[in-house]
């Protein structure tokens, strides 16, 4: 029996590339690769997909952007995660992104990851790529295990604390969580200067 996309939540076009979002979704005609700056947000926040990131550097040097560091990334296998961990960082600063200071993981560069992940997948829910169940979830991986107050502060980390009532059917109804979800992507957008 095949599960349909609607059936599952998970948005019609897909951002591929969020550890572990990737993993969990069907293969898709209609994917988009994400921007270097995305995928250091990625980088910070421990959720990158480092097995796709050959793939999107290939897109990234078709797109014109990078020089020899992006052409070997670009050329990697992908399956060892520490090899392309290790050679990102040249590849995203000759895209133009200074990924903030890894190694330290600051609260101020974790911040901002969150900023640049949670602002796409506001922007997918807003533009009806994504069920507001699937964004709860998203916002959960990204916030977890720690749920640290720099991420869970931002408009649509407070969506965190959705996912258990969502899933124990207690509280609010489905549609007051829908409307709650709606309102932080905009409150996202807008924050992120979006909107």
């Amino acid at each position: 029996m095949t599960t349909s996309v609607k059936e599952t939540g998970w948005p019609d076009r897909v951002i591929a590339g969020m550890m572990p979002l990737v993993r969990d979704w069907p293969p898709q005609d209609d994917v988009e690769i994400p921007s270097p700056s995305l995928v250091a947000a990625w980088l910070v926040l421990d959720t990158l997909a480092t097995e796709r990131v050959p793939l999107w550097a290939a897109h990234w040097l078709a797109a014109g952007h990078g020089g020899e560091a992006l052409a070997e990334l670009a050329g990697l296998r992908g399956d060892d995660p520490r090899e392309v961990r290790d050679l990102l960082d040249g590849p995203l600063a000759e895209c133009g992104v200074t990924a903030p200071d890894i190694d330290a993981a600051n609260h101020r560069a974790e911040r901002a990851a969150a900023m640049v992940a949670f602002t796409a997948i506001a922007e997918l829910q807003v533009n009806g790529r994504a069920s507001e169940r699937w964004l709860v979830q998203k916002v959960v991986e990204i916030a977890e295990p720690y749920f640290p107050d720099w991420i869970v502060s931002l408009p649509l980390g407070q969506l965190s604390c959705l996912d258990d009532e969502w899933d124990a059917d207690w509280g609010r109804s489905e549609e007051q969580l829908r409307e709650i979800v709606n309102k932080s992507c905009i409150d996202q957008l807008r924050e992120s200067g979006i909107r």
